[in-house]
């Protein structure tokens, strides 16, 4: 029998563990954090679902398959490297940008990197645990 409290409870802290998972993530650029624990906290959210509502509903909230998002994460882990190789400089070797906007707000390398980590990390995880619920 289902669980309203927890089935109810997952409905508003869904988008508040996504939430804090982004923050974790961009955090992380230059404090502890990154896209390691922020991609654990994205999967604790989508877990908790899965929890309360069967794990056909997560995977729609998901909207995409966790192997997906993994296989994605690693290419751009390797696409972070490539800007390196092709400034004549070694493999992950930092490369930033100035935005004119935003008062000329920095992207980089580095950022790339931290979101292939994430994706990595939550579809890692989700693969796990969506298989381990499913039998």
């Amino acid at each position: 029998m289902p669980s309203l409290i927890l089935s109810t409870a997952a409905r508003y802290l869904l988008p508040l563990l996504l939430l804090f998972s982004v923050f974790l993530l961009l955090r992380g650029h230059d404090e502890p954090g990154g896209g390691f624990v922020g991609g654990l906290v994205g999967a604790a959210a989508f877990v908790l679902v899965g929890i309360a509502a069967g794990v056909d509903q997560a995977r729609r909230l998901l909207r995409v398959d966790p192997r997906a998002a993994l296989a994605a994460g690693l290419l751009l882990a390797v696409a972070s490297g490539l800007p390196g190789v092709a400034l004549g400089r070694p493999f992950l070797t930092g490369w930033w940008v100035t935005l004119p906007v935003a008062g000329g707000a920095k992207l980089g390398t580095p950022l790339l990197f931290d979101l292939a980590v994430y994706l990595v990390v939550l579809g890692a995880a989700l693969t796990i645990v969506f298989a381990l619920m499913e039998e």
